[in-house]
């Protein structure tokens, strides 16, 4: 194994991949540097000797400049470099892509729940839904109603824990309790006997629908029609207070938006218009049941690779996040692009720097121009309220080598791999068109990743280098490790170990080749994901407006 990496041959500094000590010699390029400090993997240090303000590039794009004059081997960090990234302008040059081999696809399908309109779930999930948070508590209701009387409900290994606790308090019994180890619990995910076909129903509670400004209850409106329009969905019960700005109506129309043809089971209750809590509930739960009865006909067809759409996600991202998941994700795009497939990549803060490479790669300057004038938007909204794009990088990130956005934000490009963009979108916009497709989302990962399923993702590869659990309710979310050891730490939430890149076991092409293998199989219903097995469905709007 190489104990560092040049990324790119522009790049003035080196990364670490393993603990380095000060003092070591290293030769590079026919020189010899020695290194000031120690340097901790997934961190970098310099070439060269550079004066202060002077340029720092990696994945060879400026992603910094530094505070003062840095030597040779001297590591970078927050104390010595400030963000910096490239200014962006319009779309120049014509775009050049060379498609990878598919042939090992090429009569290959998935086992997929045709929908009417063209679309191919990979799971089949009903939906209750409120359209304000007034009606979370009755959704909550249903919820328990449902999971326990069909047996979706997660195991309850933690409720047995307490038992065993309170009996053991009930002995008198104290330091048995101080002593108390639970034992490991493997979870698995449970199909249903008495709906086989169906993957369960699922609760998409939220804090919005009223109070906010209404471009948040249209946008949210605009997100879950999203979510019931979505490939893996068969149909939803909505539930309404009555009086809120999210209304049914706006719903409504967001779904004949999308589809002016839209004809699936859409069950609506209003709590203001009903005789009592009991009657709308018991109405509620009814039609549902017969509902999922209709829903539990459609079995999995063979599909083809084609109807596959997958989100591009990165949450808790490290040093090794650029260099090894991110680009095997990236090539994992570029197949199913090929192939004919589908892929979203969003975070728009996390383009900071990269932007003019994307705009060149648009296939018309109309989406170049439409990712432009986002990106200036968005930027623009953040330093209106103090702050922007080089507030990116959490403490994480900075701890294990992602110190500028620019830096976290060209190693999180490489998750778009190198096809052509077909389309740009704006938060709560459908995908329609093949190919890569950009998304405005914000880098929260919850938040970026209900987006991107809002959209149309209808599997998430989901890349992480400290260990992110997030999930979503409706698309299985897989998980890939950027490094061996954190994959071996939490195997209970990672689905692959692209750590093997780092170490020279694979490359990224390999890996990439073994991720679509993966993202078939998950596809397909074969496997479930680690997220999904926890029940980890998480699901937050991004409100873009101002509490009123």
């Amino acid at each position: 194994m190489n104990t560092y990496l040049q990324i790119h041959p522009n790049d003035n500094v080196l990364v670490a991949l393993q603990d380095i000590p000060a003092g070591t010699n290293i030769s590079f390029n026919g020189q010899d540097i020695q290194l000031q400090q120690n340097i901790s993997a997934k961190h970098k240090f310099l070439i060269n000797d550079i004066d202060g303000n002077a340029p720092i590039t990696m994945y060879g794009v400026l992603v910094g400049k530094s505070t003062r004059p840095l030597k040779k081997g001297e590591s970078i960090t927050t104390d010595n470099i400030i963000h910096d990234a490239n200014a962006f302008h319009e779309k120049d040059g014509a775009i050049q892509w060379q498609a990878p081999d598919i042939s090992k696809w090429k009569n290959t399908t998935f086992m997929g729940y045709q929908r009417e309109d063209g679309q191919v779930g990979t799971r089949n999930y009903w939906l209750v839904i409120p359209l304000v948070f007034c009606e979370n508590r009755n959704v909550s209701v249903i919820k328990t109603a449902f999971e326990k009387g069909l047996g979706f409900a997660p195991a309850e290994v933690y409720n047995e824990q307490v038992q065993d606790l309170v009996a053991l308090y009930k002995s008198g019994n104290i330091d048995a309790v101080k002593q108390y180890e639970a034992g490991n619990v493997t979870e698995t995910t449970k199909r249903n006997v008495i709906f086989p076909n169906i993957d369960g129903i699922k609760f998409l509670t939220h804090e919005g629908g009223c109070g906010g400004t209404r471009q948040d209850s249209d946008a949210l409106c605009a997100l879950l029609a999203g979510y019931i329009h979505h490939s893996n969905v068969a149909g939803a019960t909505i539930l309404s207070l009555g009086c809120q700005h999210a209304q049914v109506s706006i719903l409504q129309e967001a779904l004949k938006k999308l589809n002016p043809q839209f004809n699936k089971p859409v069950l609506v209750y209003e709590q203001q218009k009903s005789a009592s809590e009991f009657a709308m509930l018991s109405a509620a739960i009814k039609d549902t049941f017969l509902a999922l009865i209709e829903a539990n006909k459609q079995p999995r067809q063979p599909s083809p690779l084609s109807k596959l759409v997958i989100g591009l996600e990165c949450g808790g991202s490290d040093g090794f996040s650029g260099i090894s998941a991110n680009p095997a994700v990236g090539h994992t795009s570029d197949l199913l692009v090929a192939l004919g497939g589908t892929s979203i990549l969003s975070e728009f803060p996390e383009l900071c720097g990269v932007e003019q490479e994307l705009i060149n790669r648009c296939v018309t300057e109309e989406i170049s121009d439409k990712f432009i004038r986002i990106m200036r938007a968005y930027e623009n909204q953040a330093q209106s309220v103090g702050s922007g794009f080089y507030m990116n990088p959490s403490p994480g990130n900075i701890k294990d080598g992602l110190i500028t956005d620019a830096i976290k934000s060209a190693g999180a490009a490489k998750k778009g791999g190198t096809s052509p963009v077909t389309d740009v979108l704006d938060y709560t916009e459908y995908v329609t068109k093949p190919g890569l497709n950009l998304l405005c989302t914000p880098g929260n990962d919850v938040e970026s990743t209900s987006a991107e399923v809002g959209s149309g993702a209808n599997i998430v590869l989901f890349t992480t280098g400290l260990g992110t659990p997030t999930g979503n309710p409706i698309a299985p979310v897989v998980k890939l490790a950027t490094n061996t050891k954190l994959a071996t730490r939490m195997k209970d939430i990672i689905d692959i170990n692209t750590g093997t890149i780092i170490s020279g076991e694979y490359s990224i092409a390999e890996m990439g080749e073994q991720i679509l293998d993966y993202v078939i199989k998950a596809a397909s219903g074969e496997v479930y994901t680690k997220a999904e097995q926890l029940n980890q469905d998480d699901f937050i709007p991004w409100k873009r407006g101002v509490s009123l």
